[in-house]
């Protein structure tokens, strides 16, 4: 994917200890395939066990990279990294590739540990689905690190591609096929506007560097029209990714219609990936057209909020709801963008952290539900589970109220930051606009309650179990579902530690930004 060679033909080394990470997982992703023809069919779990150790790794990889960048584990002396660059400039390792490639990670691995019982109940066991998986985040890594348009529109069509088998992968299932050939027919057409954009903006500045595009932006006032209709090309394409209105319709029946291990990892490590791409090229190579873009966003992120939440409200089946719910979660997480500033940034963080988390352990806990013979995707196959499993609801409930924002929860350290650092940008630039955006989103984050309450409501007060067999739950889902609920509280808690490491990994782009700041005070 990248230029492995110097023009001498000797590799690089220094440049391949860059993307190490990304080395391991594509070494454990080509064996993993191997060993699907090797093992036996009843010895498939293997190869989800060993694409855990060689996510393991890759953190371990990632972690002896930020120490050796002049990091530390100590978050009180942390200080900023200084960006190294890789491959003639088309990889950036730096506070925001770090922070990236490990939510990707982290990502890659729950959505493993809550496939092992979805496919062994749908009988598709088989190891190229765990090689998808972590081809999908070897190109999510990339997005992360690339800062060059060519390495990271190839490294966005690798995650799309493995997503498009991915979202269609169980063959004998007519609604996983029919939810693939939507997803891909759209996701080519998104692709098309996306490069379409990027071939203008390379044509107008010569280069597809993003610091040397922010640089030819700047020192060309006269071709500004043209600058506008890649801008908005490259905005539309990316609005599909990361499925915002208008270009979210794929979104319900691909999520629907997937696996629902599929649909997690869909929901949390692609939209990770689509807004880390995002960052990178609004934030870099268009940020001297700021005023031109910022404006766009908000008007997409007011009507993606809106349309997410009030759709959500209607819908029986729980991962069609979810879905809307990620729409409406978009159009927060834009605010991110909109505000470019430390706040914004910190919240753009611990959100798609807190959200990996949280929409991790919703699906797990519709994946338990599932038996043979039983869908269990409506939102009314929870009735009564209070009753046959406490834990399991009193779980479903944390997530679902982490979901809407309520203090004391991840969400909620999230969402605060995300409309904070919304307010700090309309205080620097004196604009009513950002104040009323601001006030929009509380509106709808209030509305959002009452379809993630519906979930607690038939759990607790249903007048019947909708299932009287008991559940039955693999370690490794066992695991994936604690860990996300020890997340969530432990940031909603206590965030500062995350809080710290945003701050000094992705400094504030924009000047005149806050400097130290502090977690908000729940009650």
């Amino acid at each position: 994917m990248l230029f492995l060679f110097q023009t001498s033909g000797i590799i690089n080394v220094s440049d391949l200890q860059l993307i190490a990470p990304e080395l391991i997982i594509t070494v454990a992703a080509c064996v993993a395939l191997v060993m699907e023809v090797i093992l036996p069919y009843k010895r498939g779990k293997w190869t989800a066990y060993f694409s855990l150790a060689g996510i393991a790794l890759a953190l371990v990889s990632l972690g002896t990279q930020f120490v050796s960048m002049g990091g530390t584990f100590r978050l009180g002396a942390l200080q900023k990294l200084s960006p190294i660059d890789g491959f003639y400039g088309m990889v950036r390792i730096d506070g925001f590739a770090l922070l990236f490639r490990a939510i990707f990670l982290i990502a890659a691995a729950l959505a493993i540990a809550i496939s092992i019982r979805y496919l062994d109940v749908e009988r598709e066991q088989h190891g190229e689905y765990y090689a998808l998986i972590l081809f999908a985040t070897v190109g999510m890594m990339f997005l992360g690190s690339g800062y060059d348009l060519i390495s990271l529109y190839i490294a966005l069509e690798l995650m799309a591609l493995t997503f498009y088998v991915l979202v269609a992968f169980t063959k004998r299932d007519r609604r996983s096929n029919e939810a693939g050939m939507k997803y891909f027919l759209l996701g080519a057409f998104s692709s098309g506007i996306l490069l379409y954009g990027m071939s203008l903006i390379y044509g107008i500045t010569g280069s597809t560097n993003l610091g040397e595009i922010a640089r030819g932006i700047s020192g060309t006032s006269d071709l500004k029209p043209l600058f506008l209709i890649g801008m908005i090309a490259l905005a539309a394409g990316l609005f599909f990714k990361i499925a915002a209105v208008p270009f979210h319709m794929w979104a319900p029946d691909a999520y629907e219609g997937a696996p629902t291990c599929v649909t997690a990892f869909l929901s949390t490590g692609s939209k990770a990936a689509s807004f880390a791409l995002y960052a990178r090229i609004f934030f870099v190579a268009l940020a001297p057209m700021q005023v031109d873009w910022a404006p766009l966003l908000g008007i997409v992120a007011a009507l993606t909020i809106v349309v997410g939440n009030w759709a959500a409200i209607t819908q029986e089946n729980s991962k069609r709801l979810l879905a809307y719910s990620s729409i409406s979660n978009a159009g927060y997480l834009l605010l991110a963008l909109i505000a470019n500033n430390t706040y914004g940034n910190i919240g753009l963080v611990i959100y798609l952290v807190v959200y990996t988390l949280m929409n991790m352990g919703a699906f797990g806990v519709i994946i338990s539900l599932r038996r043979r013979g039983i869908i269990g995707d409506n939102v009314d196959d929870m009735t009564g589970l209070a009753q046959k499993a406490p834990g399991m609801a009193a779980m479903m409930a944390i997530f679902m109220l982490s979901l809407g924002g309520l203090p004391g929860t991840g969400g909620f350290i999230g969402k605060y930051f995300l409309l904070w650092g919304l307010l700090n940008r309309g205080d620097a630039d004196h604009k009513s606009w950002y104040y009323w955006l601001a006030g929009w989103a509380v509106i709808n984050i209030v509305v959002s309650f009452y379809y993630y309450i519906r979930f607690i409501r038939v759990m607790y007060l249903g007048d019947r179990v909708a299932d009287e067999e008991p559940l039955t739950l693999s370690p490794a889902l066992k695991t994936a579902m604690v860990a996300a609920l020890v997340g969530i509280l432990f940031i909603g808690i206590y965030p500062q530690p995350f809080i710290v490491l945003a701050q000094k990994l992705i400094p504030a782009t924009v000047a005149g930004a806050p400097g130290q700041v502090t977690a908000p005070r729940s009650k």
